[in-house]
């Protein structure tokens, strides 16, 4: 028979270990934005081509694109939250695809992040839209004419001096299978930048990225 302290003792632990509960993804309830943006033609040699996505397609010249924007947590963030908003007409997503480069990954952000920001779709993608226009893409990558292997830290400065209201604190850029893989920038929910939660801030530290220019 297990005694008192020994049960309390396994009970504390129990708890500890039990994942975030439900009402922990409330919509509307978050501490700020990271907005994620992604160079299309390394997600395109990383995974686009093999699917066969429309973003890749020889005809477009996607390169900064908008991955999504996504409601966070100091430490953490909320995912697929429970909202009374309606989901988004197809109109409303396709509407998107022109800097999300398919009307898909709209939706998906939708239902993955946009809930969790209390906001109605509309209102949500217009947010969106706008922490997208207000972060200045380098345009040196733009320039490429080959491919070209860099340390992710000439990224960062790139992004950096592009946007002098940014400090290394409130940016981050990720690496995926050897290739630049994305921009982060930490925003409030005003869109001013802040300083990102010690989970997001991990910058790639590759001094031999790969990025692919824009076809």
């Amino acid at each position: 028979m297990r005694t008192p302290l020994l049960a309390l003792g396994m009970a504390l632990l129990t708890s500890l270990a039990a994942p975030a509960k439900a009402q922990d993804n409330i919509a509307g309830e978050f501490d700020y934005y990271v907005l994620a943006l992604s160079w299309s033609p390394n997600w395109c040699a990383i995974e686009g081509d093999a699917k066969g996505s429309p973003q890749c397609d020889p005809r477009e010249d996607f390169g900064w694109v908008l991955h999504g924007l996504w409601p966070q947590y100091h430490r953490g963030w909320p995912a697929h939250c429970t909202t009374i908003e309606r989901n988004p007409p197809r109109w409303l997503t396709e509407e998107m695809a022109d800097i999300m480069g398919t009307s898909g990954l709209a939706w998906y952000q939708w239902k993955k992040h946009g809930r969790c920001s209390g906001l109605p779709a509309e209102d949500y993608y217009a947010l969106s839209r706008r922490a997208y226009d207000n972060v200045s893409k380098p345009p040196v990558f733009r320039k490429l004419d080959k491919s070209v292997k860099l340390p992710a830290s000439v990224v960062e400065q790139a992004f950096l001096k592009a946007n002098p209201d940014l400090d290394a604190d409130m940016l981050t850029i990720t690496c995926r299978d050897g290739f630049i893989q994305e921009a982060r920038v930490c925003l409030s929910k005003e869109l001013e930048p802040v300083p990102c939660g010690r989970d997001v801030i991990r910058d790639c530290s590759l001094k031999d990225a790969r990025f692919d220019p824009v076809r």
